[in-house]
């Protein structure tokens, strides 16, 4: 199953190949949350309601699809996914350089190829945590996850300012293009991995009752209860945030492309220090603790972001940015963690499903609960309800049963 050596998780030469392909296209990704938006305000006058539609588009996926794809991945081998879903994201979002380039690109397609780049999302994301478990032993998934939380983190951080040069210098188009190219790269490097990707045993297709049997494990344990519901609560005000703070820096705050891209670089710098830390720190206070603290830290981190105005007013973005990726990336590394150790094998891919639906099914709604507030009320007041939102979250875990666990092996196992 996998060659463990001195290095841990990158030691096995196959996880290494896709922390290597998460790596190139994290940092692609990156390029489209910052240009994709500005895009859309900059050349196609865009309103802030129609640009949380394009978060709207990307995320919807997730609300409609979730739950099925998390059957079909228990169904199929995941390797084989992976690379078409990367190919065909690549493929997508080149048509937006390319329509620009003639002067064809309008909001329809925009949104028709962010709902499609989304809709391949879902498969991705779901094969993707369930192939995590098959490359490495399950001492190692805390290692493996924070070493791919470590990549987002890096990215988080060098993204934007990257984007937001390339947009200043060539435009949103033209950074998209490099979007398309990471895609392609990561799945050069997927289809070098060379560890067996055996097809599950085949069964009776019964979709509904396979989705109930994944949907009773999580309903079923305490633990990934929690989880999911604190993913739910947070994404839904989180995502209200995310749909209308690019247009807050941009109108509000009065920030140019790059301002904005170098401001988000240096909020994010808490994502790095979390990729780095996060395993020394489930070490040192137990990984369950961690996890219930960094939702606490999360929800508190957003309290400062209403506060954000010019001048001296922007420290208050950069500190909420700190705290809130460096609590977003610990609950990311320990959530995962819990849920691949816990969850029995042969449902992961509905355990994960049902998680992302629960976390990213909200995202839509969130994103259209922001555009209607910030045209109901202004965009600060809806960034103060979205704050408040995301703290309330935090109880969820804090009276759950992780309270008195410490570490992985104290979790009760899922059971079909």
């Amino acid at each position: 199953m996998c060659q463990v050596g001195m290095m841990g998780a990158l030691g096995n030469r196959d996880f290494r190949r896709l922390w290597i392909a998460d790596l190139a296209s994290q940092f692609g990704s990156r390029i489209d949350v910052l240009a994709v938006p500005l895009l859309a305000v900059s050349a196609l006058g865009a309103s802030v309601f129609e640009v949380s539609l394009l978060r709207t588009a990307e995320t919807l996926p997730y609300l409609v699809l979730g739950l099925q794809v998390g059957a079909w991945c228990d169904r199929i081998r995941q390797r084989p996914l992976l690379i078409a879903a990367d190919v065909g994201r690549a493929a997508l979002i080149a048509t937006i350089p390319v329509a620009a380039l003639f002067g064809v690109l309008g909001l329809p397609q925009l949104l028709l190829v962010v709902l499609g780049a989304g809709l391949l999302g879902v498969f991705f994301d779901i094969a993707h945590q369930t192939y995590v478990p098959r490359l490495v032993p399950r001492e190692q998934l805390p290692e493996a996850n924070a070493r791919l939380q470590t990549n987002l983190s890096m990215a988080a951080v060098a993204g934007p300012g990257l984007a937001g040069l390339i947009v200043q210098a060539l435009g949103a188009a033209a950074a998209l293009a490099a979007d398309a190219v990471s895609y392609l790269w990561s799945a050069l490097w997927l289809r070098r991995i060379g560890t067996p990707d055996v097809r599950p045993a085949p069964r009776p297709r019964r979709l509904l009752r396979e989705i109930g049997e994944g949907l009773r494990v999580v309903r079923g344990n305490r633990v990934l209860l929690a989880i999911s519901a604190h993913g739910a609560v947070s994404s839904l005000f989180q995502s209200a945030h995310l749909a209308i703070v690019i247009v807050f820096l941009s109108r509000d705050v009065g920030l140019s492309a790059w301002a904005i891209g170098l401001l988000g670089t240096a909020s994010l710098t808490g994502a790095l220090t979390a990729g780095l830390t996060a395993r020394r720190l489930g070490a040192r206070i137990g990984q369950a603790r961690a996890l219930w603290g960094a939702g606490v830290l999360f929800g508190l981190a957003y309290q400062l972001y209403p506060l954000t105005g010019p001048g001296w007013g922007l420290t208050c973005y950069v500190a909420a940015g700190f705290f809130a990726s460096y609590g977003v990336i610990v609950l990311n590394v320990f959530g995962m963690s819990f849920q691949q150790a816990v969850a029995p094998p042969e449902l992961l891919g509905r355990v994960n499903s049902i998680t992302h639906t629960l976390v990213l099914g909200m995202v839509p709604l969130g994103s259209l609960l922001g555009g209607a507030l910030a045209t109901a009320f202004g965009t600060r007041p809806t960034m103060r309800i979205a704050a408040a939102g995301v703290l309330a979250a935090a109880a969820i875990l804090v009276c759950s049963p992780l309270r008195k666990l410490r570490d992985l092996t104290d979790a009760p196992a899922g059971r079909p």
